[in-house]
């Protein structure tokens, strides 16, 4: 399985949770917070059940809140795929 990367993030939070027109995901979002980016906690449970269908690998829900940047989020992912 390949690591999950900045721009597969991007894809995933476009098609599951939409794109901010205020905010948008144009750029180095790596350190930006969802919550900034216009990303609730309904919008990252939809992105993390994609992301246990592509990578396999559960995101449970108090780990989601504790990975409030998209970098936080791909390190877990590509941590436990490196398992």
């Amino acid at each position: 399985m390949s690591a999950l990367t900045v721009d597969e993030l991007k894809e995933i939070l476009r098609e599951r949770a939409g794109e901010d027109e205020h905010t948008g995901l144009a750029g180095d979002i790596s350190d930006a917070e969802f919550a900034d980016l216009g990303y609730d906690s309904l919008a990252m449970f939809e992105v993390s059940s994609e992301i246990k269908k592509r990578y396999r690998v559960a995101l449970p829900d108090d780990v989601i809140g504790e990975l409030p940047t998209p970098r936080g989020l791909i390190d877990y992912v590509n941590q436990r795929l490196a398992r």
